[in-house]
């Protein structure tokens, strides 16, 4: 059975290949578990156990902590272990943590202690997972097959977006706590059976470049650690640090990406208030609301197939960025009875689906072009730590302005903060990138 090293071109289209189909249904389930879980616990905790704004900036902040734990790490492992065997075992932890947490439920003994263990555990594991399928494309598909393969995946995460939280806050309001959680675990179980039948051989791309096991640095052929040995985790991460900061389109990323997730998520930690508490809407119309951003993400990743190759990569990340992040810019003026505020909201999240999706998926391209197959995870995953390490802060940050300002005041405030993020796009090397992929550089980090 060949290698994912030895593949070679073939037609542009992934869905040929019958294991990237098991991926692509697998990290659907993922996402669709995990998009339910992002909703079902905050909603547990403020219509079930009452949380204040505090308590509920601190769930979230539990539950995005990991990132900043443990993103770095999971990239220089990643780039050692197979993506396989990785998004495995998190599917599995995941499945356990949320069926634990669903009998707890069903049992009455869902105290906030245990939502904030569950979302912690359920942190971690996503951290390992979702660098893992990120890595795993570069080394299933071929080079001209990146841009139709993210589009596939990322449209996958725009169904999640659809069906997670419809489902999570339909099951809540409609049913009970523990059914709500227990979908996320049957969703992870799904994507556990999917992901094991992947059956390509997979050999890491730092082991490859020497046939008696040495380990390869940084991407390039022909460099080892001293003495022939593999170089630790950390000497891996700091070499994946390293690349990114050294590359200026890379370091632009990493910037706009903080910028973005920890103002979405300070922004995310109003809204979720902001939604039953000040438009009193219920669980079933939180979740529909939420739930709009995925199809304008499903259009999102058709469009990101399509346009970055006629406008170029450059014009279509800024103008995206800043569509998608300004039309948030209309959420605190919303006022009004629930036949008002939740069309008006479902246009808003479309809107901001469409364009952010654009984003996320030309993005991902261009990261993937620009790094070399043995750096895969360890930029895919420093670039995370960069953006998402800051959402636990975000969280914090939206839980203090909503107690201190109101939910008005703070909502704008998010919002505007979230504009940093195209400015630094339109400021970068980012935005003079053409119709064509950039080529990834043969280079160590040394």
């Amino acid at each position: 059975m060949p290698s994912v090293s030895s593949r070679s071109p073939r037609s542009s289209s992934p869905w040929r290949d019958s294991d990237f189909r098991r991926l692509w249904l697998g990290q659907t389930a993922s996402q669709v578990g995990e998009h339910t879980s992002l909703v079902v616990l905050p909603l547990v905790a403020v219509l079930t156990l009452h949380a204040d704004a505090g308590q509920l900036g601190a769930l979230r902040a539990v539950g995005q902590a990991p990132i900043l734990l443990f993103a770095l790490f999971a990239g220089a492992w990643v780039d050692r272990w197979r993506t396989r065997t990785v998004m495995v075992l998190t599917d599995a932890g995941r499945a356990l943590a949320l069926g634990g947490a669903a009998v707890a439920a069903l049992l009455g003994a869902a105290g906030l202690p245990l939502l904030l263990a569950v979302a912690f555990a359920v942190g971690v594991l996503s951290v390992f997972f979702d660098v893992a399928y990120q890595a795993s494309l570069v080394r299933l598909v071929a080079r001209d097959q990146l841009v139709r393969g993210n589009s596939a995946l990322e449209g996958s995460r725009s169904a999640a977006q659809i069906g997670g939280p419809a489902l999570g806050g339909a099951l809540v309001s409609v049913l009970s706590a523990a059914a709500g959680v227990a979908a996320g675990a049957v969703f992870f179980g799904v994507s556990f059976l999917s992901i094991r039948r992947i059956r390509r051989v997979e050999a890491s791309p730092e082991r490859e470049s020497f046939p008696d096991g040495r380990a390869g640095r940084a991407g390039c052929d022909g460099c080892a650690g001293p003495a022939g040995r593999a170089p630790s985790v950390w000497r891996r991460i700091h070499e994946g640090l390293r690349f990114v900061v050294h590359d200026a389109a890379l370091r632009t990323v990493g910037l706009a990406s903080a910028a973005f997730q920890f103002s979405f998520a300070a922004l995310m930690t109003v809204y979720l208030l902001f939604l039953p508490r000040e438009l009193h809407l219920s669980g079933t119309a939180v979740g529909l609301a939420l739930a709009a951003t995925g199809p304008g993400a499903l259009l999102g990743s058709l469009l990101a197939a399509r346009l970055p190759g006629r406008f170029g990569y450059g014009t279509v990340l800024v103008c995206a960025a800043a569509l998608g992040d300004g039309v948030l810019l209309c959420l605190p003026v919303l006022h009004g009875p629930a036949a008002v505020t939740v069309p008006v909201l479902l246009a808003v999240n479309f809107v901001f689906g469409v364009f952010g999706q654009l984003v996320n998926v030309t993005v991902m391209a261009v990261r993937q072009a620009l790094t070399p197959d043995g750096m895969q995870g360890r930029a895919a995953a420093t670039i995370t730590f960069a953006g998402m390490g800051t959402t636990p802060l975000g969280s914090l940050l939206g839980g203090w302005l909503a107690g201190e300002w109101g939910l008005r005041t703070a909502l704008l405030v998010t919002a505007v903060g979230m504009m940093a993020s195209p400015v630094l796009m339109a400021l970068s090397p980012l935005a003079r990138l053409g119709k064509t992929l950039p080529v990834a550089p043969v280079r160590c980090a040394r």
